[in-house]
This record gives C-alpha cells, structure tokens and sequence, in this order.
C-alpha cells in the first residue's frame, strides 16, 4: 500500500528543491550581468560627455566621440523598422487569416520559424552577393537598411501570428455576423486588439537588430568614419532628402570592434563608453516602443 503522505512529502522536498535551483540559476545570470555592466560603468562612464558624444573618430583617443556612429545607427533602425514591420505584418495577416491551410502554407510556416534562428551572418552574405554585387547598391545606408529588416523579419511575423492567434474567436464571429467583410474584420478588431503582441515582437526585434555586427561587418560597412549622411530634411521643397539613403555609414557596434581592436587601453575605455550608448539608445527605443505599445492598448475597449 503506498504511502500517500511520504508521497507528497516527497514531491514537496522536490518542489523545494527545483524553487531553490530556479532561483540559483536566476541569481547566476542576474549576478553576471551585473558584474559585467559595472564592468562597463567603471571603464567607460567617466569616458562619456558631450564632446565625445557630438565629435567625429579620431587617431587619438581623448579627441575621438562616436557622433557618425550614433548618427548612423539611428537612420538604419528608421530604416529596418520601416521595411521589416509592415512587410511583417502583412504577411503574418496573411498567413493566419487569410491563407489556406496546406502543404505549402505548412511549408512556409516552417521555413519562416527556421529563419528566425538563422545565424546573422547568413543574412550579411546575402545581401553582399544581391545588394551589393548583383544589384550594385553599394555599402550604403539602405543595403544596411534591408539586411537587418530581413533578419528580423521573421521575428516580426511569427509575433503578429502569435498576438492574433491569441484574439477569441468569438469576436471575429460576432463581426461576420454583423455583416463585417473579413478585412474590416481585420482592420477594425483584430489589428488593434493584437497591436500590443506586435509591438512586443517588435521591441525584441528591434533590440536585435541594433546590436548586430556580423552581417554589417560582411556587406563592408567602414570601421572608420568621419562625414555624417546628408539630412533627410532639406528647407526647400520637396523638403524631404533621400541622398541619405545611399551614404556611407557606420554603426555603434562596428565603432566599439574598431576600438577595441587597438592596443591603446585609452581605446578601449572609447569602446566601453560606446557600449554604455548603446545601451542607453536600444532602452531609450524599447522605451518608445512600450509607450507607443500602452498609448495603443489604452485606446482598446472591449
């Protein structure tokens, strides 16, 4: 006859058990990375000012600021968000209402989750063969632009699928029987109901995508750089620029490489203090995002 309290006495120390690892483990990476940003601050913060944040690269450590880097990683998550969110959510709509569901939909629902975990670098060979070499784009602002969008374009769809999947059905139901077509459907309900999913893939997609090197490093991008992209702003009419599209750039995490890879130890404090930047603008854009994210969610009534 089993012992029906040894049992749960048992499974209890068990629970314990696994609470206490959990929690070990939870204390392990916490701990590391905040060994590691303190490690981070003490080399680099004292390094951050407003002259190393508005000056240009320069052979001598005191003297060099991060502004082109800075400037250049802005304008190419303008660029990603704006190709990879709309493409994304469009096909993630596509794919979950309005696609049949058979062998070749089960196809592409297959590759698109396989390419969410393909490495960064695959992407950097891909577009420096097509962008760069079969289309002569050069290694501009826009090539960058359409590398990383492809890169998170799968993180974007398989959200926006998620955050529909999520909806009840019963409101699509109670719309159809109401006489709403399936794009109103889509549009007035399912849309703003996921909004909040979406922009959660979106923020984890955007976090990626501004701390990539590998695919950039691969279509060429200059590990120095000392001019800005023209505005995208002009005074006359039209007042919009796309000369910008086609500059030359860096990013912030090609500017850390570049540093890092000096033996001067003064360039190596640039590149902690780059790092603390870096940090500070993907939190400043999540924080954008999240607000953008309530401000939606807030408008909802169901």
């Amino acid at each position: 006859m089993i012992d029906i309290q040894r049992l749960i006495n048992r499974r209890k120390r068990q629970d314990l058990f696994f609470n206490f690892l959990g929690i070990a483990c939870t204390l392990v990476g916490i701990i590391t990375l905040l060994a590691l940003m303190g490690d981070l601050a003490y080399s680099g913060l004292t390094r951050i000012d407003w002259q190393f944040l508005t000056s240009y690269p320069s052979s001598s450590a005191e003297k060099a600021g991060v502004l082109p880097a800075l400037v250049g990683s802005l304008l190419l998550m303008f660029i990603t968000v704006s190709l990879a969110v709309p493409l994304g959510v469009a096909a993630g709509v596509y794919l979950e209402e309005y696609s049949r569901k058979n062998w070749l939909t089960t196809v592409i629902e297959i590759n698109i989750a396989n390419l969410a975990g393909v490495p960064s670098i695959i992407y950097g060979l891909m577009a420096l063969s097509l962008l760069v070499y079969q289309f002569h784009l050069g290694r501009t602002l826009v090539v960058g632009g359409i590398t990383l969008a492809l890169l998170i374009l799968p993180i974007v769809i398989v959200s926006t699928r998620e955050a529909l999947r999520a909806i009840p059905n019963g409101i699509r139901e109670a719309a159809y029987a109401l006489g709403a077509t399936r794009w109103q459907v889509i549009k007035d309900h399912l849309l703003p109901y996921s909004a909040g999913g979406i922009a959660t893939g979106t923020i984890i997609a955007m976090s990626r995508a501004i701390g990539e090197t590998a695919p950039l490093i691969t279509i060429g991008v200059p590990l120095f750089i000392s001019v800005l992209p023209d505005s995208p702003f002009q005074s006359t009419a039209p007042f919009v620029n796309f000369d910008w599209l086609t500059a030359k750039f860096t990013v912030l995490p090609i500017q850390m490489f570049n540093w890092v890879s000096r033996p001067d130890p003064a360039f190596h404090r640039n590149a902690a203090a780059a790092g603390l930047v870096l940090i500070t603008l993907t939190l400043s854009l999540n924080a954008v995002a999240i607000v953008i994210r309530y401000r939606l969610r807030k408008k909802i009534k169901w």
